[in-house]
């Protein structure tokens, strides 16, 4: 396979998983009615299932035996705890009638991501990193004016999953090992407050019917099939082709909180969405001409 075959496959899988992720807002209300704890306890259990299966049938024997070490398990263990809280927060605020807020919080999720590296990592940010993240604190202003409150729940997901990001980084394992691990750390849990749930007549799984069922075991479909697609194309694309495609999720979020779900945008949240995307474009474009810096002295330093 050529590398620009290569490449173009990547660019399929990424928008696959972006895609998917833009449109998850669609299905967390099919299962409402059974609240966002026992939706997450069975995100949880679902994405063992069928990230254990996946495990067994794609990876080499021992595979665990290389996460099997007391700061690796750890590490995705607190991992696990800081996902479960954006996985939960997530569900709840699509099924409360804030996705635009949902789309915001994965608008600046890469730039607090940059910021976390700088405080966590000790990484050094550019000016044009810096700009970004000051429009992105001056939005973060505008609209708690707006709102009249701190929009916390793009805040709390922003930080969760750049937390989140950090700390899979300190990890040397691929998506559905580490899922798998994650999931299998948090499933007591799940699966507690699940018999707790049954045991109060709170349980909606099979009372409501099979197909209530069927969309509950879908929750672990849901959360395992964009990862696949993400892993497929992080092997196949630069992180600056990467970065681009990641604001397809948001944006389609966002489409989906105004036309869809009908939540208004007026012009508080519209000056608020705008500062955000300018840092975005300020910092992508910054990273382009970084990958192109970089790609231009690899060619000089090529012998010929």
């Amino acid at each position: 396979m050529s590398e620009q075959d290569r490449q173009r496959r990547g660019v399929l899988y990424g928008l696959g998983a972006y895609g998917l992720w833009g449109a998850v807002p669609l299905f967390w209300p099919l299962v409402a009615r059974a609240g966002s704890l026992e939706l997450l306890a069975h995100r949880v259990v679902w994405s063992l299932v069928i990230s254990g299966l996946l495990a067994l049938v794609l990876l080499p024997r021992g595979w665990f035996g290389r996460l099997a070490n007391r700061r690796t398990l750890l590490m995705l263990g607190l991992a696990a705890a800081v996902v479960s809280v954006n996985w939960g927060l997530y569900i709840w605020a699509v099924n409360h009638g804030h996705v635009l807020e949902t789309s915001l919080g994965y608008y600046i999720n890469p730039i607090l991501s940059i910021l976390v590296g700088v405080v966590v990592l000790g990484e050094r940010m550019a000016a044009l990193q810096w700009v970004s993240v000051g429009l992105a604190a001056v939005a973060v202003v505008v609209l708690t004016v707006e709102y009249g409150r701190l929009p916390w729940i793009s805040l709390v997901l922003a930080a969760s999953f750049a937390t989140y990001g950090v700390m899979k980084k300190q990890v040397n394992g691929g998506a559905v090992e580490t899922l798998t691990v994650e999931s299998a750390l948090l499933v007591p849990v799940a699966l507690g407050y699940l018999v707790h749930l049954q045991a109060r007549g709170g349980s909606t799984f099979i009372t409501l019917g099979w197909s209530h069922s069927l969309l509950l075991v879908a929750t672990g479909v849901v959360t395992v099939v964009p990862l696949l697609f993400f892993a497929a194309s992080a092997t196949r694309l630069p992180l600056s082709t990467l970065g681009l495609l990641q604001y397809l999720a948001p944006t389609l979020q966002f489409l989906l909180g105004v036309s869809y779900f009908g939540e208004q945008m007026s012009t508080g949240r519209w000056v608020g969405f705008g500062l955000v995307w300018l840092a975005l474009m300020l910092m992508s474009g910054h990273g382009l001409h970084r990958a192109n810096a970089n790609r231009r002295e690899r060619l000089v330093a090529e012998p010929v």
